[in-house]
Formats: C-alpha cells, sequence, structure tokens
C-alpha cells in the first residue's frame, strides 16, 4: 500500500506592525493602565487624600491614625512640633491649612473653640476646596457654631458633618474613639467610612448639630459623676474604709459606673486610669470645663435646668483656678481630700 506524501504546509510570512501602530498600541495599553490605576485610587480607601487641620492632643493622634489605614495625610497645624510629630507618623506638613485642603477628598478639623472653627472654614477651607470634597469637623464646640458652618458649608455646595469625640488621648492615639455625628442622613455612609480609622464607635446622632448637643449632654454626664465618685472615695477614706476594698464594692453594686470602673480616680484598681500616672494625660480638667460651660450655655438658651451641671461646672472651675487644669479631670479628688493640685 502506498503511503500519500503529507502536504507541505503553505508558507506564510509573519504580520508585521508599523512602529507608529506599535507605539499606537503602547501608548493605549499605557493609558488604559493608568486610568485602572486612578479608579482604583479613587474607589479604595487606602488613597484618599485628607487635609487634617488641628493636631493637639486629640487631633496629633486622630491624624496619625488616619495615615496608618494608608491615607494621604496633609497635616498642618500652627505649632511647628505638632507638624513634626504627626509627619514622624507618617502624614505629610502642609505649609498653611489653605494648602492642606487644596487637593483634599476629605477636610477634618480638631480645634479649640467654635470662632476658630467658623474662622478656619470661611477664610482657608471653602475658598480652597475642590469640588465634592467632605468636611467634618472633629471639634467640641457651641450647637449654634456648628449648624452655622453646616449652613455655610451647604450654601458652597460642599457635604457636612460635626463630629465631636469622646475617648480621650489615649482613645485618640488608640483609635478608639466614639464619635457622636450629626449630618444629613445621606451623607453618613461616606463620613462613617472616613471616621472607621479613628473610631470603635460611630453613631449618627441627628441632623447638623446634634453630634455637639450629643457630646455636652454626655460630657455633663461624666464630669457631674466623676464628682460623685471623687466624694465617695474621700469620704471611705475619712470613714477608715480600705480605697481599694470601697472600690471591690461599689464596682460591683449599684454605684457602679464608667467614672469608676474604667476610669477610676484612686491611683491603684484601674491600672490605665490616668490616676496611676500622677494624673497626667488623659482629658484636662480645663476641657472638661469647657464642655460644661457649653452645656449651661445651652441649657440656658434651650430653658432647660440643670442644677448638677452648674455644680460640677462651679468644682471644675475652682479646680482649675487651683492649678489643676492641667491636670486629668479626675484628680479633682485631690479637692475632696484638701490636697493641692
Amino acid at each position: 500500500m502506498r503511503t500519500r506524501p503529507s502536504p507541505t504546509p503553505p508558507t506564510t510570512t509573519p504580520r508585521r506592525c508599523s512602529i507608529r501602530r506599535f507605539a499606537a498600541i503602547r501608548t493605549s495599553s499605557s493609558t488604559s493602565s493608568v486610568n485602572r490605576s486612578k479608579r482604583q485610587r479613587t474607589k479604595g480607601v487606602s488613597m484618599t487624600r485628607i487635609a487634617f487641620i488641628g493636631l493637639g492632643n486629640m487631633g496629633g493622634g486622630m491624624a496619625a491614625n488616619q495615615a496608618r489605614a494608608r491615607r494621604e495625610v496633609m497635616a498642618f497645624d500652627l505649632v511647628a512640633a505638632a507638624v513634626e510629630k504627626a509627619v514622624a507618623a507618617g502624614c505629610r506638613a502642609a505649609g498653611s491649612a489653605a494648602a492642606a485642603v487644596k487637593d483634599a477628598d476629605v477636610v477634618i478639623t480638631m480645634l479649640p473653640a467654635g470662632q476658630h472653627v467658623r474662622k478656619v472654614y470661611a477664610e482657608d477651607v471653602l475658598p480652597n476646596a475642590q469640588p465634592g470634597a467632605l468636611m467634618i469637623d472633629c471639634s467640641t464646640i457651641d450647637v449654634e457654631s456648628a449648624r452655622a458652618v453646616a449652613a455655610q458649608v451647604k450654601a458652597a455646595g460642599f457635604r457636612f458633618a460635626d463630629a465631636p469625640v469622646s475617648g480621650g488621648q489615649a482613645g485618640a492615639e488608640a483609635g478608639t474613639l466614639a464619635f457622636m455625628v450629626g449630618c444629613d442622613e445621606a451623607d453618613f455612609p461616606a463620613v462613617e467610612e472616613i471616621i472607621r480609622p479613628m473610631a470603635r464607635a460611630v453613631i449618627r446622632a441627628g441632623d447638623h448639630g446634634a453630634g455637639q448637643a450629643a457630646k455636652i449632654c454626655n460630657n455633663m454626664v461624666l464630669g457631674a459623676s466623676m464628682i460623685a465618685v471623687c466624694e465617695a472615695f474621700a469620704l471611705a477614706e475619712k470613714l477608715g474604709l480600705d480605697p481599694e476594698r470601697f472600690f471591690e464594692i461599689a464596682s460591683n453594686s449599684s454605684g457602679q459606673c464608667w467614672s469608676l470602673t474604667s476610669y477610676c480616680p484612686w491611683p491603684g484598681p484601674v491600672p490605665s486610669a490616668p490616676s496611676n500616672r500622677n494624673y497626667e494625660g488623659g482629658f484636662a480638667t480645663a476641657m472638661m470645663l469647657k464642655d460644661l460651660k457649653l452645656a449651661q450655655e445651652a441649657a440656658a438658651k434651650a430653658g432647660a435646668a440643670t442644677p448638677l451641671g452648674a455644680q460640677a461646672e462651679g468644682l471644675y472651675a475652682l479646680f482649675d483656678r487651683l492649678g489643676g487644669g492641667a491636670k486629668d479631670f479626675s484628680a479633682i479628688l485631690e479637692l475632696f481630700r484638701g490636697k493641692a493640685p
């Protein structure tokens, strides 16, 4: 049987791609890659650019946690040392508040008082913010200022939230603050996403100003309850009751509260409390006094009776005048024990 030879495959000439076409393909591929990269950066939280203005005891730790979340943080403070500390934590230094805001997707402010917030937003933030930027003020200020700034920001076409915090300096550094947010309901998911690296809890209190209202009410409870706990320890000591034994009893009885079991003013029972560090760090008496003043101002305007809040303000004001303003607010125990700050 004769075998038929296999047909010879036809010879083909490789197709040549012109240099011009090859360059066009490469350019198109490169452009697509860049666009994909840009979309990924826009969609992902990791490359969000944040302007952080105000790097004090609270703001410094908060900005550092944003940087740890792989967000690009442009940090500014009037105190150069605060900026240097933020840079060491992974932030980038901005030469001014306006420069920080210029290309930011999000603006976060942490400032001392209402007048500072009004001024910074009017003069630095709104004239320089890029379209679509989200603005979050974490300062503790009066409700009236919070609502006024919100109205100004919204009129300029931006989203805004007042989002004061609770948790002190330790919480700011650890990223375990509680945020009380006042914003439009539709904006809350975006606000919550930005806040998450700094928080253990993010709660929408209501519309603009509600965050500030929640904060001053909460701190009025905190200030008054700490005074009650301190009075009880001072009385227990006078009656010859061992303070640590009193702590054990009260923390398992109806006197149990956060000021006792989480932030005990008597040194020893709660190792993490400022009372074990000579009342250094934590939440300064001067800051507690500021919040209690805000609560009393709000109560006067609203026609609300807050006699215990008023008494607490008076006692912290006295302790502040005696030199205890820089100490943690739980150091007011020393006032009831008859000791100098």
